[in-house]
């Protein structure tokens, strides 16, 4: 199956709610390797590699997020994946 990369901006109220959490704990468990950061403009990052169906799985949970989150829109753009990725982690937020 062939390996892909997602990159997500999830906007809403998604910060301070436990959302990169929510985002890291699916995609570990799906065992997608990437990244989730926080983002100066309020939104939250996502890079995520692997099967493209699997990708969707992640992409249905961003959508719902956690509880306390509300989900107003998801940007999404597939690319190449990066082979320097390995696991699933917790970035520092962008100030770009």
């Amino acid at each position: 199956m062939q390996v892909r990369q997602l990159r997500a901006i999830v906007s809403g109220r998604v910060q301070g709610v436990g959302f990169r959490y929510f985002v890291m704990r699916a995609a570990q468990k799906l065992e997608l390797s990437g990244w989730v950061r926080n983002r100066a403009s309020g939104e939250v990052e996502i890079v995520a590699q692997g099967p493209m169906p699997v990708l969707q799985q992640l992409l249905g949970q961003v959508r719902k997020g956690p509880p306390t989150a509300y989900v107003v829109n998801v940007t999404i753009q597939y690319c190449d994946p990066l082979p320097q990725l390995h696991g699933f982690e917790l970035k520092p937020t962008a100030y770009v």
